[in-house]
């Protein structure tokens, strides 16, 4: 019995597949698809996702950590015209949001670097490293590697210090 069941199965799967097969397209112009033509568009090399430079990290020249992006604006054309950068708080609380021209906001595909000497560099802002032999050492982390991914950068630039950023007028949003 359970193999006429199965053999039922697989005459009524074969059927079904032929079917599909036989069926024609019915566009018969020689235009290209609408399929053809996404296809063509969406191999954009070179090209970031927006989804992807919202909330990345902004640093200034001198490799501070200063904010974050929280916001790409655009006139109607499509043409991004502003960038909210989200400055200090906690957790969004307390950020305090600026809005910046995008032509003075730069990108980088490279790892943020930090400037000193190998035995006595640390990133801005992170914890001392443990002791041994009690000698504090003091040494930057291996740097990581270059994004090897093509649809965002690993960081922005943007030439101001928190403090500056924090006496900017604040961006609001209207209603």
């Amino acid at each position: 019995m359970l193999m006429k069941s199965i053999a039922a199965g697989l005459a009524g799967s074969a059927l079904l597949v032929t079917v599909a097969f036989a069926q024609n397209p019915t566009t018969t112009d020689k235009a290209p698809s609408a399929a053809a033509t996404t296809t063509a568009t969406t191999s954009a090399s070179g090209d970031w996702r927006a989804s992807k430079v919202v909330g990345l990290k902004v640093y200034n020249d001198a490799n501070e950590s200063v904010g974050s992006i929280n916001e790409l604006l655009m006139d109607k054309s499509g043409n991004i015209k502003l960038v909210v950068l989200g400055v200090g708080g906690f957790l969004g609380m307390g950020e305090h949001l600026v809005a910046v021209p995008f032509d003075k906001v730069k990108f980088s595909t490279e790892p943020v670097s930090y400037s000193g000497t190998a035995s006595n560099t640390r990133p801005p802002g992170s914890p001392p490293s443990s002791t041994t032999t009690g000698a504090a050492t003091n040494t930057a982390p291996a740097a990581p590697a270059p994004s090897t991914s093509k649809w965002y950068p690993d960081h922005a630039v943007f030439n101001a210090t928190k403090d500056e950023l924090k006496n900017m007028p604040e961006f609001k949003y209207s209603e």
